[in-house]
């Protein structure tokens, strides 16, 4: 093979050998080569790849098979997609690189991974981003890049106003905006404020994600309760049992169930707030996602003064941009412009004053527009082979968001299978380590936004050998 380019200048030698006789798809074997020469350390962290126009062109195949390997690698953790359309080795993934790798990042042995929380970042629109930030560059005053109070911008405060009251049914005003990197540091303020004003005691949804929130609260001294979850939403009763000043729920698409919270229990939820003088904090993560049914407004529009509503661009956009927001009752907003003060002296200008800008332009709404039927595809293609593979597994939460669970039978340990599918390179999580008191049915959590249909298919009939070899194996003496 001739030598090849890279978008950094004159190109290594990928060293990678086709042979369309084997069987195997050619984006498998592509995908082994580099993933060798990665784990064996022939290609450096920070390495450039070449373009996938300039690999395919190398060695003779369609830029789609090139396109589908990368994919699947940056979804790996053994490449990551830089600014510019660079594709590089990722640091986590080379020989000798301090510490392990994220805990939501695949094996090198996995051939599909039903990983939860990811979007899928190659879809970010990145010339209407370069078209904002040249905006922004060439326009903003330049008292905008001094430093600025801990809520943010307040062009990015309107823009957000203006689009949460418009497609999340929120009552929201600029004034009562913070602005944070991600949800993560969103509730690590949340938590600080309340600790501060003499909360004791935090109630979440069981099951729900055992990061972020839950640790945090652990980690501060709160006591955390789990409260649990059925098809309507959180069991209100036990709430008011619970005696806690505070609850984090995810109303429109609970996680991971996605059970949605019904107008009722919504109602019986602020009343308990009102009654307590506690606060309801909306984890609204995935609700621009919908399929088959009439978007969910948000809670914070019932209640403004009881209700902090979190937003972030990670399911949206792309995690990386570390963009979050808050809209919080009056009361707070204060306190929690000073905690971000505290932690970091505020996120970044020209990342908020570009996605002020791409807001204002509709830019976000064109985005989802076109991201939404690439995800119902995909949700559609796992729903397809889950009935072809797995019938008696009953799936649920469809309707919206990035992810499935499906509800495993009575006859099959959750565990087993879980453990099952690993053995056949097949990474999916349950639904039991997400449990914090509550019991139920074991299941399974399938998240689909990164994984195309191809490979969706190739993991469920993998997850059908793993259960059959459960159903199959002899029982334990």
């Amino acid at each position: 093979m001739g030598q090849l380019r890279t978008n950094s200048g004159p190109a290594e030698d990928l060293l990678i050998e086709l042979d369309r006789d084997a069987g195997v798809p050619l984006h498998r074997q592509i995908e082994a080569s580099i993933r060798a020469s990665i784990r064996t350390g022939r290609l450096r962290t920070g390495t450039s790849l070449p373009p996938t126009r300039a690999l395919a062109a190398g060695l003779g195949v369609s830029r789609g098979v090139v396109v589908e390997a990368y994919q699947q690698l940056v979804a790996e953790g053994y490449l990551v997609s830089r600014s510019g359309g660079y594709t590089q080795v990722a640091a986590s993934m080379a020989p000798g690189s301090a510490g392990g790798t994220a805990s939501r990042a695949r094996p090198a042995t996995r051939r599909v991974d039903f990983g939860y929380g990811r979007t899928d970042v190659s879809q970010f629109p990145r010339a209407a981003w370069l078209r904002s930030v040249r905006t922004v560059l060439t326009t903003t005053p330049n008292d905008r890049f001094a430093y600025l109070d801990g809520r943010g911008v307040p062009e990015l405060h309107r823009a957000l106003c203006d689009y949460l009251n418009r497609v999340r049914g929120t009552s929201a005003v600029p004034d009562n905006v913070v602005i944070c990197s991600g949800y993560g540091q969103g509730i690590s303020l949340l938590i600080q404020v309340l600790l501060r004003r003499g909360a004791r005691r935090i109630a979440l949804e069981d099951p729900s994600s055992n990061d972020d929130a839950r640790v945090l609260a652990s980690a501060a001294g709160l006591d955390v309760v789990g409260v649990p979850v059925g098809p309507n939403g959180i069991h209100v009763d036990a709430l008011d049992r619970a005696g806690a000043d505070a609850v984090v729920l995810t109303p429109s698409h609970q996680w991971p169930t996605g059970a949605v919270m019904s107008a009722a229990v919504r109602a019986d939820v602020i009343r308990w707030a009102q009654r307590r003088g506690a606060l309801v904090v909306e984890d609204d993560y995935d609700a621009e996602y919908r399929y088959d049914r009439s978007p969910v407004g948000a809670m914070q529009g019932l209640a403004p003064d009881h209700v902090v509503y979190c937003g972030t661009a990670s399911k949206t956009l792309a995690p990386g941009l570390r963009l979050g927001w808050l809209v919080a009752p009056a009361h707070l907003v204060a306190d929690l412009a000073a905690a971000k003060v505290l932690a970091d002296r505020g996120s970044p200008v020209i990342d908020q004053l570009t996605f002020a800008d791409f807001l204002a332009r509709g830019e976000f709404d064109r985005h989802l527009r076109r991201m939404r039927p690439v995800y119902r595809r995909r949700r559609d293609a796992l729903l397809d082979a889950l009935r072809t593979h797995l019938p008696d597994l009953e799936p649920a939460g469809i309707a919206a968001g990035q992810h499935v669970v499906a509800w495993l039978p009575p006859d099959l340990d959750e565990a087993a299978v879980v453990a099952a599918a690993d053995r056949h390179g097949l990474g999916i999580h349950g639904v039991g380590p997400y449990r914090i008191a509550s019991t139920g049915p074991g299941g399974l959590i399938f998240g689909y936004a990164i994984l195309g249909e191809a490979a969706i298919a190739e993991g469920v009939t993998l997850l059908a050998t793993a259960i059959r070899e459960v159903r199959t194996a002899p029982p334990l003496p």
